[in-house]
């Protein structure tokens, strides 16, 4: 019995482990072997580390990821609460137009911003008819940041507006009752509740906003980003065993984000609990 049990299961594992073989491990081993390959070997990873351009995007990229997460937290997390709480007309019709992004690839995003803030936008069209001068935020990484800010909001909305439709709401009518303010019920009760959603979605944003590649393309004539690093390095100066280091350096880096939002917010959980 136990044998028929035993043989029912690794029946069952088998297309995962075929398919986490195929698509994660092999390519992940291949960008290893590719890496150490090079002239360098191994020390290829010191360099990327060490040579200053290398450096300073992999530090840009960080910090572009790092505000895009943060701003689109606050943005998401205020509209999120407010769209689960209260009823309007025209509230299906909003919460579609915020989700509506989902279904843009990062070129079209990167075409958006460019028609939005470029050298021919409608910004700079505004602009130049008032003040003679054109606003051109397209292709820096303010432009950038517009785009990644564009695709994460709705990616982190959702995620706020399903953990805020689990909220015991009783628990903020005690707080009020005690006599706290709504600003104390807001830090005390609201945003620890929703510490979980928040970490998590976040960690997902940062993670996509790090490996975006289609807008920062778009957009890139005066923008460097690890994406873009990579692409130049492997494309346009046949560097691949640089390429191949750097895209396990920045799979590094988003994977130790991911692991340590899902244990942080595992533990949130627990002490919630």
């Amino acid at each position: 019995m136990q044998r028929h049990i035993n043989a029912y299961l690794v029946f069952m594992i088998a297309p995962a482990l075929a398919v986490f073989g195929a698509f994660f491990l092999l390519p992940l081993a291949r960008l290893a072997v590719t890496s150490a390959a090079g002239p360098e070997g191994l020390k290829i990873y010191l360099a990327s580390l060490t040579t200053p351009r290398y450096f300073e995007t992999l530090i840009y990229t960080i910090l572009l990821s790092a505000s895009v997460t943060l701003v689109t937290l606050v943005f998401s997390g205020v509209s999120g609460v407010f769209l689960t709480r209260n009823e309007f007309a025209g509230k299906s019709i909003l919460v579609s137009m915020l989700t509506f992004p989902l279904a843009f690839p990062g070129v079209v995003v990167g075409f958006m911003i460019i028609l939005l803030v470029g050298r021919q936008g409608l910004v700079g069209d505004i602009t130049k008819f008032f003040t003679g001068g054109k606003v051109v935020l397209a292709y820096s990484m303010m432009g950038l940041f517009l785009g990644y800010l564009y695709f994460s909001i709705p990616r982190v909305i959702t995620t706020i507006m399903a953990a805020a439709e689990k909220l015991d709401i009783s628990l903020e009518e005690a707080a009020r009752s005690l006599g706290a303010s709504p600003f104390d019920v807001i830090k005390d009760v609201l945003i620890p509740a929703l510490v979980p959603g928040l970490i998590s979605s976040g960690a997902i944003c940062f993670a996509t906003a790090m490996g975006a590649f289609g807008t920062a393309f778009t957009l890139a004539t005066d923008i460097d980003v690890l994406p873009i690093l990579i692409y130049t390095e492997f494309t346009l100066l046949a560097n691949i065993a640089m390429a191949a280091s750097l895209s396990i350096v920045l799979g590094l880096i988003t994977w130790v984000v991911l692991s340590l939002a899902r244990t942080a917010a595992g533990t949130t959980i627990a002490a919630a609990g």
